[in-house]
């Protein structure tokens, strides 16, 4: 390696100019490699045939493991600098580093754990502690969830490996629990019913997927009712808690 790159440096003008010259190709190499590496890994990472999900965390590694290279090449070659006595010496510092980087290198594994151990991928609705939401990205520091109120939750990868979290049900599904006293009527007119009056208030809302359009179960038989939960599955899932609510007010007549 070092042999191809003398014999670049031979070829090029003699002096300071040589040494600029030999920077600017280094740069732009390194810049050119980061741009198509990351363009291709985004690529590999969205097909469906890759087991890994597409976070940034990857992405960022992958970057800064080519500028890494490309700054070592630049040391070493414009500057003179022995790169290998470099990491030598940071290999003696590497305990005062490493506890002066503690958190950072805390949250880079617990990101590469939830990462590659498949916990969580982005599009995940999930619930850490009191928070709750759909994951939105898995970084180098960070994981990024949204709420239903569309506000930006940011957790620290090491909290994410360390806390129990909830995987939820999809962010698109609206489920409304309810209790129908006794009465002459069949249970499957209520349930029917319930469907019709949920089905039609939460379409005004956003266009319901699910097949049927609303699942009615009955879960529990009490002393006076009997206990049921209506599931309905939205299209867009940032109009959950207005379908919600739309739900809740249809099925409410039915419910007394």
């Amino acid at each position: 390696m070092e042999q191809f790159f003398n014999s670049i440096l031979a070829l090029l003008p003699a002096g300071w100019m040589r040494l600029a010259a030999w920077f600017c190709i280094v740069l732009i190499a390194t810049i050119a490699a980061s741009r198509l590496a990351t363009s291709g890994l985004r690529r590999s990472l969205n097909s469906d045939i890759n087991p890994l999900p597409y976070t940034s965390i990857i992405v960022n590694i992958v970057r800064g493991a080519i500028w890494l290279i490309g700054g070592s090449i630049i040391l070493d070659t414009v500057f003179g600098f022995d790169v290998s006595s470099i990491i030598t010496a940071l290999g003696v510092g590497g305990i005062a580093i490493s506890l002066g980087l503690q958190d950072t290198l805390s949250n880079l594994i617990g990101g590469l754990q939830l990462t590659f151990m498949h916990v969580i991928s982005p599009g995940d609705h999930i619930r850490v502690g009191s928070d709750q939401g759909v994951v939105k990205d898995v970084g180098l520091r960070h994981t990024t969830i949204q709420n239903a109120s569309g506000q930006i939750v940011i957790i620290p990868n090491s909290v994410l490996s360390k806390t129990s979290l909830v995987q939820m049900p999809p962010a698109n599904v609206v489920s409304v629990p309810f209790a129908v006293t006794t009465g002459a009527a069949p249970l499957d007119e209520d349930a029917a019913q319930i469907a019709e009056a949920a089905t039609k208030a939460v379409a005004k809302v956003s266009k319901v997927i699910s097949d049927p359009p609303c699942l009615v179960r009955f879960t529990e038989i009490t002393e006076y009712s009997f206990k049921g939960t209506a599931t309905l599955k939205v299209e867009d899932p940032d109009l959950v808690s207005a379908a919600l609510d739309a739900a809740v007010r249809a099925i409410a007549p039915f419910t007394r």
